[in-house]
């Protein structure tokens, strides 16, 4: 997709330092590795920049005028109890739906004029067999993007994802990748669909709050969960997992990624992440990759380490499970320092003074022979591949239903914000 025109006055948040750090030395260095790498020019054209750093004051306006109307007025227990009416009966159930529901339940029956059906779903299937070795690829891939006053702020603020609150809301954000990814779960009226509204129902009610904040700097971060840093998020559902993950035998071929990344702009698309730029190829998905991190101040400070340190530490066990649920857990925080250890580059752990990992990075290698083995299989079996296809679905219900247990995700704003 050709970026969008630059205007006059575009607005940019004041951390976002692109232009300043693009001929520093590490920076020149990131742009070289990415030219050996993809076979191309590293850089994106600067419109193009400029277009993706002004959405960082993008948000969702369909979704918001409901917010607005419903949940700000009537509050978000009644606004909840009208979308779920909508979602489970349709939206002409709601007795005097306002204006704003039909919007945006309009939107999302709509099939935007890109999307391409059979791509959605061989993203999703390609998605859905990477099975928790997505999982914990994506909880440690987000470490990185802790960084980031724009991304770190709002999980402290509202402490989401902090403290004794990060492993619910880790896995709540797993039953949502394997709710959008299950056969048929983005057909009209799907699960995924539910549950993509029903997150983003929950992000616009925080967004409005967050920016009413004292301590939000609107002027260095843009609005809170803004389109820019969510595009970056779509990436690391498709682009980014689909090269890691070749270390563990995963084979994904240029095709697969691409049919993520559409897979992942369209969930992006019901979820209101509908940005003025996306990319559409392997080269310009690398180079917004490279100007994710060149932008990038690193300011975070300790909020960034309490979030990181946070998650890593969820994977303990308390100590007073059962020991067949404590040997679990002990192996699972070890494989999850593992990922961690393999996929976070060396300075983040030490600025966020990770433990080191020592050998534990062997233990998400030491599948890589199985997986390679089973994918390369699957490839010349149809058979087969239909059959893996059904136990990763079922693999993932098992991996959610184990850590979740009875309960069910509820993606519901928190009322109180912790700071």
């Amino acid at each position: 997709m050709d970026a969008a025109a630059p205007w006059p006055m575009m607005r940019i948040p004041t951390e976002f330092r692109y232009w300043e750090n693009r001929d520093k030395p590490w920076a020149q260095k990131r742009a070289r590795l990415v030219r050996i790498l993809f076979r191309c020019d590293p850089w994106l054209p600067d419109a193009t920049v400029r277009t993706w750093a002004s959405t960082y004051y993008d948000a969702d306006p369909v979704a918001e005028a409901f917010i607005d109307e419903v949940y700000m007025t009537q509050g978000q227990q009644a606004g909840r109890a009208m979308l779920d009416t909508a979602l489970e009966q349709g939206v002409n159930s709601v007795a005097n739906a306002p204006e704003s529901l039909l919007r945006l339940f309009d939107e999302v029956e709509r099939d935007p004029d890109w999307v391409d059906r059979r791509l959605v779903e061989r993203g999703a299937k390609v998605f859905r067999n990477w099975r928790s070795h997505l999982y914990s690829n994506a909880g440690a891939i987000t470490l990185h993007g802790y960084r980031e006053n724009s991304v770190a702020k709002p999980l402290v603020f509202t402490g989401a994802y902090a403290g004794k609150n990060t492993n619910s809301r880790f896995l709540e954000t797993a039953q949502f990748w394997h709710d959008v990814s299950q056969p048929g779960g983005l057909d009209r009226g799907g699960i995924g669909i539910r549950t993509a509204l029903r997150v983003r129902m929950m992000h616009v009610f925080v967004r409005r709050r967050l920016l009413d904040h004292p301590d939000w700097d609107l002027d260095a971060w843009g609005v809170p969960i803004s389109q820019g840093d969510a595009l970056l998020t779509l990436m690391g559902g498709s682009f980014i997992p689909g090269y890691m993950l070749r270390l563990l035998g995963h084979i994904n071929t240029r095709d697969d990624i691409l049919a993520t990344m559409h897979f992942w702009r369209y969930v992006g698309h019901v979820m209101g992440v509908q940005p003025r730029w996306y990319p559409e190829s392997i080269e310009d998905a690398a180079r917004l990759m490279l100007a994710s991190e060149i932008k990038s101040i690193n300011g975070s400070g300790d909020d960034g380490k309490w979030l990181v340190q946070s998650y890593v530490k969820s994977y303990a066990p308390k100590g007073e499970e059962p020991l067949p649920e404590r040997a679990r857990k002990w192996f699972e925080y070890l494989l999850q320092r593992g990922y961690v250890g393999l996929f976070i580059p060396p300075a983040t752990q030490r600025q966020f003074e990770l433990p080191p990992a020592g050998l534990t990075p062997l233990l998400p290698l030491a599948q890589t022979p199985f997986v390679l083995a089973r994918e390369s299989m699957r490839r010349v079996v149809p058979l087969l591949d239909r059959w893996l296809d059904r136990q990763s679905v079922r693999a993932n219900e098992r991996w959610l239903r184990q850590r979740l247990g009875e309960r069910k995700a509820q993606y519901t704003a928190v009322e109180t914000f912790t700071r």
